[in-house]
């Protein structure tokens, strides 16, 4: 299971009930921060979640309301010192202002003990362990921008009746079997993982796009997720500006959900010109699986067929 929570929901400038881009993704010990709106700190320490562990974080694309809340952030962990080391991932455009806005601004002059790594992000596998891995894609927007697929890895699940069959006993050779090797029973019988596995099944996906001015080349790349999070800063009858900025109206949001078969649509960084009543009309017409996340809403992200066989119960 993935979890996701806001941190910040409002477009270009912050409002009295949003801040501004910033959202959090937890999997198992691992923590990603994506995006960094100014007054992420605050919202981190709103949230309840804290900076334990807070050393990875993800870059969707350089502009300052992605990116600016990183100055006190950072500031912060160099003052404490509770944090040793802290990866920034994004493209050489977002790192680069990234890089002028700590050396140049924050940390000016000083040597501080924590050490920041600055990650340049090309399509493909960005981080991966046994169990997980993130996916970056190309977004079209006003400068360089990215996607992430939040991923978990196929597994086979272990099929517990096969195993009482076989007389495979409860403790270490389960865990064996599912890591993929072959026991030898106490009477010199060998089993393999093929005799008590399942098929592989698909593991849990989010899909979260920032910024974005078109949503033809993001069909293939969120087709099929559990969860997609995605801009919705203009209405349709503001088409025009819409293109005129690269953002995307909530029809376009919701078109790219109904036709990349998502199961599940989020939308964020709202503009305050509209009500959220509006922003959800829009968007149901078309998708009605979607919701416009709020500053602090928490998600717990599952797969499809998880979900609707709760549903059933």
């Amino acid at each position: 299971m993935i979890e996701l929570v806001f941190l910040g929901t409002s477009a270009s400038a912050p409002s009295i009930h949003r801040g501004l881009s910033a959202q959090m993704v937890l999997y198992r010990e691992h923590r990603f921060l994506v995006d960094c709106g100014e007054g992420t700190q605050r919202q981190i320490l709103r949230s309840g979640l804290g900076f334990k562990r807070l050393d990875k974080i993800l870059l969707t694309h350089g502009h300052l309301d992605h990116i600016l809340g990183l100055g006190g952030l950072i500031s912060t962990f160099a003052r404490w010192e509770t944090i040793e080391r802290v990866e920034i991932y994004g493209s050489g455009w977002a790192l680069e202002r990234v890089h002028d806005l700590l050396y140049g601004v924050v940390l000016r002059g000083e040597r501080p003990a924590l050490v920041i790594d600055f990650v340049e992000v090309r399509p493909g596998v960005v981080l991966e362990d046994d169990t997980f891995e993130i996916v970056a894609f190309p977004v079209t927007h006003r400068g360089p921008c990215l996607g992430y697929l939040f991923r978990e890895k196929p597994r086979r699940p272990f099929i517990n009746e096969k195993a009482e069959a076989l007389g495979v006993p409860r403790g270490p050779e389960r865990r064996l079997l599912v890591a993929g090797q072959s026991i030898t029973l106490a009477d010199g019988r060998v089993i393999h993982p093929d005799d008590v596995l399942g098929p592989p099944r698909p593991g849990t996906v989010l899909a979260h796009v920032g910024d974005a001015g078109r949503i033809d080349n993001l069909v293939d790349a969120v087709r099929g997720v559990d969860m997609l999070v995605i801009e919705a800063t203009y209405l349709r009858h503001e088409a025009d500006m819409a293109h005129r900025f690269a953002h995307l109206t909530a029809a376009q949001a919701a078109l790219l959900a109904r036709e990349a078969d998502v199961h599940r649509l989020v939308l964020t960084h709202v503009s305050r010109r509209y009500r959220e009543a509006q922003i959800l009309e829009e968007a149901r017409a078309i998708f009605p699986e979607t919701v416009v996340a709020r500053d602090f809403d928490h998600f717990r992200v599952l797969r499809r067929d998880v979900q609707r066989e709760r549903a059933e119960e």
